[in-house]
């Protein structure tokens, strides 16, 4: 299936970048079926060490809970698998090194379009020190997307 390929050819290449390698905290998502399958990140993240998280929604907010293992995780809102782990209070989000990011279309500014909830439009301006990736489909990759004042480029999109 070409949406496997594409999500392995993906988490390829964020495997590869020096903001993965240095990283030592990163949030990372738990895949729809229209997104990038980051189940490979998630694996290397762990054997490499680092700390992962995930984002569990709670409301109209995106809290961040420490992922362990698959075993750990329940479905949640929106039938996603999320993890049951230690919550990350505020404070500690200056720590979290790298943020992997998913889209329903990215464009060449690094702008993003989500699902429209604007649950990464209320966090990501809270990761003031983590590297944001953006990571999509070729089929996600478009000239521009709409972008209003509130939105957050990322610093790079793997496509």
């Amino acid at each position: 299936m070409q949406r496997v390929e594409w999500s392995q050819a993906v988490c390829a290449r964020v495997l590869q970048t020096a903001a993965w390698e240095q990283a030592k905290v990163v949030l990372l998502y738990h895949a729809l079926p229209d997104e990038v399958d980051t189940a490979r990140l998630l694996e290397e993240g762990l054997s490499a060490g680092k700390q992962l998280l995930l984002p569990v929604v709670v409301g109209d907010e995106l809290e961040l809970r420490v992922y362990e293992d698959e075993q750990t995780m329940k479905r949640g809102s929106y039938g996603i698998l999320e993890p049951t782990g230690r919550r990350l209070a505020e404070a500690e989000y200056d720590q979290i090194d790298l943020v992997v990011v998913p889209g329903v279309a990215f464009d060449r500014r690094g702008y993003r379009l989500g699902r429209g909830k604007g649950y990464y439009d209320r966090l990501l301006p809270k990761l003031r020190n983590a590297y944001k990736m953006g990571v999509c489909w070729p089929v996600q990759w478009v000239e521009e997307v709409p972008c209003e004042a509130f939105d957050v480029r990322m610093d790079v999109v793997i496509k």
